[in-house]
């Protein structure tokens, strides 16, 4: 198991595991909310049951008792007959009344006549619960009542703690993150330019080397020679790659055509002679490129293009432009097997791999590259499983040429 397959699935688990937190804790939660309702629906019904006794009852200590109990309901609550009418209430705002108090010459009223909240009350009592029937005397009383606060608060507070604990663990995974992809790239840069450093080395002598032989065996114009030389300055670009890392490159106005082409050109001689290579194009769109850096991006674009065709096939490279957009658009295009739609992001996640021996990092470093120190884009396009993948590399244009550019 590769190490990004490993981490997936911890994150899986991790999601899983949260999710089941989650769920035991809404759970829980809704069995505290059944059963505050029954108690306080069971209360409610008990004042009901007391306002009905003191309607019927002329024992003093039997009232006595049944006030007790009529005040010990915490609810806010309201009594209606069949038609509505308010008999009493409970809880509800001490300032007003239902009933309408005459006005008398010098005497200021108590309570306020305010009809209309009442009836609001109600209307808001009737939508939160079915109403407890009472039968008094032959009339038909119904006992509507207001949850209380503390049932009000207890429904929310699981959805308050899951949030609260969502934004927590949020930023602290965020925090953790770039913590640790900050330690990662100081890790990166420091292994890039030791890396380069310990190139220095071998790379200089290998250059004495063959000046060595040039003049030991008058070979100045040997071609297999010629070759080492060019493979030795290939050892310099790629010392120079490395030590750009973790410094901002300098970008240089470029013929993006003839970039590709020279390094196409280099590469092509290197692969299987089954891989037919093509580079078509505008040849006047220019961008600012850092070129050592930028032919790395191309190494890894067109290795991964070749490790995707199974024996022979073709590669095909485009540039084009966008004059609206102002953006050079390279297209690298192979034949080979192709890629899931749901793997086109995933391809460019450090260690992913299709490879038995691969590291996966090409296309990772690629995107680091092309985004990170040319301020590009780089994505899959398109992509057919068996028939082949298109990947779509986007750089700012410094020009273009008005008869040429797309």
């Amino acid at each position: 198991m590769n190490p990004y397959q490993q981490r997936a699935r911890w994150k899986y688990f991790l999601l899983a595991f949260a999710l089941v937190i989650a769920l035991g804790s809404l759970l829980y939660t809704g069995y505290l909310v059944r059963s505050i309702k029954r108690s306080e629906r069971t209360r409610a019904g008990i004042w009901a049951l007391s306002i009905k006794q003191m309607t019927t009852s002329d024992d003093n200590d039997f009232l006595n008792y049944v006030f007790t109990v009529r005040d010990s309901l915490s609810v806010p609550a309201m009594i209606v007959d069949a038609k509505g009418d308010i008999i009493t209430t409970k809880g509800l705002d001490p300032n007003r009344t239902y009933i309408k108090i005459p006005d008398i010459p010098g005497v200021k009223k108590a309570k306020r006549y305010d009809p209309a909240y009442f009836k609001n009350e109600l209307e808001s009592m009737k939508e939160e619960h079915e109403p407890i029937l009472l039968n008094v005397i032959g009339n038909n009383w119904y006992v509507y009542y207001h949850d209380s606060f503390v049932l009000t608060q207890l429904k929310m507070f699981p959805y308050i703690q899951l949030s609260v604990i969502a934004i927590f663990l949020l930023l602290a995974y965020t925090a953790f993150n770039t913590s640790r992809k900050s330690e990662q790239n100081q890790v990166w840069v420091g292994l890039a330019k030791e890396t380069a450093h310990q190139l220095g080395t071998p790379i200089s002598s290998l250059m004495a080397w063959t000046e060595l032989m040039k003049e030991k065996f008058n070979a100045e114009d040997d071609p297999l020679i010629a070759e080492m030389e060019n493979d030795i300055k290939r050892l310099e670009i790629v010392a120079d790659r490395f030590s750009k890392i973790g410094s901002q490159p300098i970008l240089e106005e470029h013929d993006v055509y003839d970039v590709v082409k020279d390094f196409v050109e280099y590469f092509k001689v290197r692969v299987s002679h089954k891989i037919a290579f093509e580079l078509e194009g505008n040849p006047y769109l220019k961008a600012g490129l850092n070129v050592p850096l930028f032919d790395w991006v191309l190494e890894n674009l067109l290795k991964n293009a070749v490790n995707a065709i199974d024996n022979s096939g073709n590669i095909k490279v485009e540039i084009s432009g966008s004059k609206t957009r102002n953006q050079v658009f390279i297209d690298v295009t192979d034949s080979g097997k192709g890629i899931p739609r749901s793997k086109f992001e995933t391809v460019f996640q450090p260690g992913y791999t299709t490879r038995k021996r691969g590291w996966g990092l090409g296309l990772s470093l690629t995107r680091r590259m092309v985004e990170n120190y040319h301020n590009g884009q780089i994505f899959v396009k398109d992509s057919e499983l068996g028939k082949g993948t298109t990947f779509r590399i986007v750089l700012k244009s410094i020009k273009h040429d008005t008869q040429t550019a797309t």
